[in-house]
């Protein structure tokens, strides 16, 4: 019996006497930051963090002129044309605005490029100052992704706000940073004109679209957006570039928690944010078409923008609201943003996805009998060899069921997305999944973002 238990004993002493002779590898260093010790993890696959993707490169100005250079005559940000405006009036009395949208109109990138520079030089002919910073107050379109890049061109730092931000909020992130210049939309100009008396530091306002009240306020300055451009192209400026230590942004959270807080980036920051997000989407290129509707006050979309001209694609805009061709917004009959664009890659939050699953479901549902019964079944079988008990469902049979059931699902996204990354809040798994198998995406990245 002792001759067993030795037996059994030998192996283990001479397992912790070989671990014990080798050499340990720490998995942390003692860091010091004050207060209390503490350790940073070390990983020997990533010796430093990224600080860019292109030689040279070290602010987001420079990455996008760059871009503008290298790809002058290709179409980079894309607008869709009203055609219709309207107002649908339920049988219970409630009523709600449908759009109906035509094809996208293009600015090439060097037109882009144009309009950046014609708008920064106006913004310095209405008295803006490099040391002071301006807010952009709006909704996602071509005008805030122009008016960024122009701040950019002059070192101004850019205040990102929610446009859905109530008053308090709003009042509490311009008087905190001392904002002089706001640009915004006409709907959120009247925003502003009923804090008007709350706000200690505006002095002028740009807005986005040509009609506006103008006379609304005799506190600031008004112009418009095309107003500025003119003043600008007529009175040329040098650029004033930044350095990447310079902050780009103080970005705003949404306020759902209290008051909005501010954070600082810089452009280093951000840049090595837009590098970052470029070594982990797959064969990222000229080829790719980014659909934008998220708020460009969050640091996913700011990101996202800034690095598909990077690589040389095609940025169209659309809104949450006529996303698809079921959108809330969306005539009944014409074409939401997706299926017009076809993007290649979109960014989303866990919101979107759900809403996009539950859509899918409730439709598969109404239909009932043997349509229900197909795609129950094809997703079964595309589930089970995601995990790994049923191969079959690859190959012949998975080109089967894309033909035969999920290829109507992926037309509600336009049909042509390969990689979409989601943020902004946990993606649960079984949306996910649901994701990955309906639309056949490769991957679906879930991002998040600190800041260092």
């Amino acid at each position: 019996m002792t001759g067993y238990i030795v037996g059994a004993l030998v192996p283990i002493v001479f397992t912790l006497l070989l671990r014990s002779s080798k050499k340990v590898k720490k998995r942390g260093v003692p860091v010091d930051v004050g207060g209390e010790p503490g350790y940073t993890i070390r990983n020997s696959r990533f010796p430093s963090p990224v600080e860019t993707s292109w030689e040279g490169i070290s602010t987001l100005a420079e990455l996008f002129e760059q871009a503008c250079k290298q790809h002058a005559d290709k179409p980079l940000l894309g607008t869709r044309k009203m055609i219709l405006r309207e107002v649908e009036v339920t049988e219970d009395g409630r009523s709600f605005e449908k759009v109906h949208l035509g094809d996208y109109e293009w600015l090439t990138y060097g037109k882009t490029f144009e309009t950046v520079c014609d708008f920064a030089s106006g913004l310095v002919q209405l008295g803006h100052k490099r040391e002071e910073r301006v807010a952009i107050f709006a909704d996602t379109r071509e005008e805030w992704f122009i008016a960024l890049q122009s701040c950019f061109r002059l070192n101004v730092t850019v205040v990102t706000i929610y446009a859905s931000l109530g008053e308090e909020a709003l009042c509490h992130s311009l008087n905190e940073t001392e904002v002089t210049t706001v640009i915004c939309g006409n709907k959120e100009l009247k925003k502003l004109v009923n804090i008007s008396g709350q706000l200690d530091t505006v002095t002028r306002v740009i807005c986005m679209d040509d009609e506006f009240a103008s006379s609304a306020t005799s506190r600031w300055t008004i112009s418009s957006f095309a107003d500025v451009k003119s003043v600008g192209r007529a009175s040329p400026l040098d650029a004033d570039l930044p350095l990447s230590a310079d902050v780009a942004v103080i970005m705003y959270t949404s306020g759902s928690t209290g008051l909005p807080k501010g954070v600082m980036m810089t452009h280093g920051n951000v840049l090595a944010t837009v590098s970052a997000v470029m070594t982990i989407v797959p064969g990222l290129g000229s080829k790719d078409v980014y659909l934008a509707y998220l708020p460009l006050a969050h640091i996913l979309e700011l990101a996202a923008e800034n690095l598909i001209p990077a690589v040389g694609g095609i940025i169209g805009y659309g809104t949450p609201l006529t996303l698809t061709d079921t959108s809330n917004k969306i005539k009944r009959g014409t074409k939401g943003d997706a299926t017009v664009l076809s993007p290649t890659v979109m960014a989303a939050v866990p919101a979107i996805l759900d809403r996009v699953r539950d859509g899918v479901r409730k439709k598969v549902d109404a239909k009932g009998g043997l349509a229900k019964k197909l795609f129950d079944l094809a997703y079964s079988r595309r589930l089970s060899a995601i995990n790994g008990s049923w191969f079959g469902a690859w190959g012949l049979e998975k080109f089967l069921w894309d033909f035969l059931v999920f290829k109507k699902v992926r037309a509600v996204l336009g049909g042509r997305i390969r990689f979409l990354l989601s943020g902004g809040a946990p993606l649960s798994a079984d949306t996910q999944r649901f994701i990955n198998i309906c639309l056949g995406l490769v991957c679906l990245l879930q991002f998040e973002l600190i800041i260092i």
